[in-house]
């Protein structure tokens, strides 16, 4: 199973690297098709899968299919995150144009409302994700979810003021404010 997310992986950053020597800019639908792929949410939720505390690799096994959904929308959400915050940086570095690209090429939307539009599909994306959340219906599930909507949230926060993986200087007081500052408790 990890073996062919390794996989799965791979052949989306070929995609990529064929897109990017042969000048081809995909559709919106094509790029997260491949991206939520190529942001590799899959291989980090597959682990995931075999860390929770549901130790019966049966019942893992059993559930997979079923939370191929949740895969999907919580690496959908990391993919999304990350191009708002990272497009101009990684398009100025020579990178493959990104989602808001794909939708301004497609559609003829300005680089704000392309972003608008990226930023109204998180928020869809979270409500699918949402309603696969109530519909968990065993240990393993609720626990696996939880970690792909954590994965989803974590994203949100790396990206939510600019590139906080690639720039960390963005997110350095956050990090510090959790860390070192105690929270404030009122009675």
């Amino acid at each position: 199973m990890v073996i062919l997310q390794w996989a799965d992986l791979l052949k989306a950053y070929l995609v990529e690297a064929r897109w990017y020597y042969s000048g081809y800019t995909p559709t919106l639908q094509e790029y997260l098709d491949n991206g939520y792929v190529s942001v590799s949410g899959p291989v980090v939720l597959m682990h995931a899968k075999f860390s929770t505390s549901v130790g019966a690799t049966q019942e893992i096994l059993q559930h997979m299919a079923q939370l191929e959904n949740i895969d999907h929308y919580s690496s959908l959400i990391l993919r999304l995150a990350n191009d708002l915050a990272t497009s101009t940086d990684e398009m100025a570095r020579g990178y493959i144009q990104q989602s808001v690209q794909c939708h301004m090429r497609e559609s003829g939307a300005t680089e704000e409302e392309a972003r608008g539009y990226i930023k109204e599909m998180i928020w869809d994306t979270w409500k699918k994700l949402n309603k696969e959340r109530a519909l968990a219906n065993s240990q393993f599930s609720r626990e696996y979810i939880e970690y792909a909507a954590n994965m989803a949230r974590m994203a949100q926060f790396m990206y939510g003021e600019g590139d906080g993986h690639g720039r960390p200087e963005i997110i350095k007081s956050h990090i510090s404010s959790l860390i070192f500052n105690p929270i404030q408790v009122t009675k």
